[in-house]
């Protein structure tokens, strides 16, 4: 595994950052697949592995279609030059359906990104509570007025 400086590292976050800031703002999740390389190994924990950027594409793409528009803020970041890794903290950010000025509707998630260069992450893993705490969230949002822009795929157990 090669090692890249935190610099490296840095810059192709913020890449990988404004690319899914677009997605979020288009709804359009497509060039989230054009973060990875071909042969990507993608990790989800309510969804399960993948391989392969096409995989990867269509998935974001079904999974994110009922949520169009959710964001992805990071808490913080954990940089691993060594390995070529980042962990971010990020929080699944639905805003507030009726209020502009209410509390966002959030649940959080820890993903692991390893880099290979060239703005192209080899690996991705996200790791939060989908049983406890996506469901409580949406549940919530949904009761506050949020509507669903599709059905929501299930997840793979």
């Amino acid at each position: 595994m090669p090692s890249f400086t935190k610099a490296e590292l840095q810059a192709a976050l913020e890449h990988y950052t404004s690319v899914v800031e677009e997605c979020s703002r288009s709804g359009d999740w497509a060039p989230f697949g054009d973060l990875f390389t071909e042969d990507v190994h993608y990790t989800e924990h309510a969804y399960g592995e993948m391989d392969g950027r096409e995989t990867v594409r269509a998935w974001i793409q079904e999974v994110m279609a009922p949520f169009p528009h959710m964001k992805f803020p990071s808490e913080w970041q954990a940089w691993d030059e060594e390995n070529g890794a980042v962990v971010i903290h990020i929080k699944n950010l639905l805003d507030h359906p009726t209020d502009p000025d209410g509390e966002p509707f959030w649940f959080p998630n820890w993903t692991r990104l390893v880099y290979a260069g060239d703005n192209l992450w080899s690996s991705e893993e996200d790791i939060y509570n989908p049983n406890r705490d996506a469901a409580r969230v949406v549940g919530a949002w949904l009761k506050a007025g949020g509507e669903l822009a599709s059905e929501v795929p299930s997840p793979k157990h």
